[in-house]
């Protein structure tokens, strides 16, 4: 069975930088987590399939499909999706692009999301909070219904107060400080 501990070790080990960086949001920090390295490794897709499901299924949510903005939203969707197949409610995945195919359909989200969907946004980390925010419009305009945002890793940067000043609750599976902790 997979264990926060393991996950959070994995995500120190592989994921976390110390240095001088400038964030996706344009902030500056002395901490980088390139969650990419963690969620698109077998053990990471493995522990966040498992972690995710389990959160997802604690919440309430009762979620029919999982995603949100490409790239880093694409493994922690998939991983939960898959851990999901053998349980009495499996949950599609699907992704959100940062703008629609220039051809063919030219849509927004790819996969198996369905209008009326109840939905979980997924991130790998969450900053400011705008990645979700972009899903979660994109996500709405298309008639999906957004139960909430699960994100691999918190970084306690204002993010989640943002989205849930917008009315999305917000799960984590983990924060920037308990990996801080966990690096040598």
């Amino acid at each position: 069975m997979a264990s926060l501990s393991d996950l959070q070790q994995l995500l120190a080990e592989r994921s976390a930088k110390r240095g001088k960086f400038t964030l996706a949001s344009g902030r500056e920090s002395s901490l980088y987590i390139d969650a990419r390295l963690t969620t698109m490794s077998p053990e990471g897709l493995i522990l966040i399939g498992e972690l995710g499901l389990r959160a997802l299924e604690q919440s309430g949510w009762d979620v029919q499909s999982v995603g949100g903005l490409t790239l880093g939203a694409d493994p922690v969707a998939y991983a939960i999706a898959y851990a999901s197949g053998s349980s009495p409610r499996p949950v599609r995945a699907f992704t959100v692009r940062k703008e629609p195919k220039s051809h063919g359909t030219a849509q927004l989200i790819e996969g198996p999301f369905m209008q009326g969907d109840r939905v979980a946004i997924v991130e790998d980390v969450i900053t400011t909070g705008s990645s979700a925010l972009r899903a979660a419009s994109a996500i709405s305009a298309n008639g999906g219904v957004i139960a909430g945002v699960l994100a691999v890793v918190d970084r306690n940067e204002g993010g989640r107060e943002s989205l849930q000043e917008q009315g999305l609750p917000v799960i984590a599976l983990t924060t920037a400080a308990d990996i801080v902790a966990r690096l040598s």
